[in-house]
């Protein structure tokens, strides 16, 4: 899939996760469901979803008997996006090392030898998603 820019803006990653929780095609009444008050305007949502349809990320169809009402559905999954951005991290921010990457992370959230050793297990039995 052919896409003008890999990352998304903060309001279109939440489109795009009210679409993936949704997991069907949703129109954007049914996306705005998805937000907490104060909810963004109706035209918002709908600029950003044509924003993401040009960036290759959402596709949408018209329903037949429900005037102009568009559907739209995700063209990536989660595991997709999340995949891609993080070689993209990966790659600038860690100079290709998934080594470094990983160091960073224990790091970050200070995880104790315990928890290390069972990421390594969970690896190691393939109980990690991909």
């Amino acid at each position: 899939m052919k896409r003008k820019e890999n990352t998304l803006t903060k309001a279109e990653l939440e489109i795009m996760n009210a679409l993936w929780d949704i997991n069907h095609s949703a129109c954007v009444w049914d996306i705005l469901e998805h937000y907490e008050e104060p909810k963004p305007a109706y035209t918002t949502i709908a600029t950003c979803l044509k924003v993401l349809f040009e960036k290759g990320y959402v596709d949408y169809f018209k329903c037949k008997g429900e005037g102009k009402t568009h559907k739209y559905v995700a063209k990536v999954t989660r595991v997709e996006y999340a995949r891609q951005t993080l070689r993209d991290v990966k790659r600038t921010c860690f100079g290709g090392s998934l080594l470094s990457m990983f160091s960073y992370f224990v790091r970050e959230e200070n995880l104790s030898d315990e928890e290390v050793q069972e990421m390594l297990k969970m690896v190691r039995n393939g109980e990690v998603n991909s």
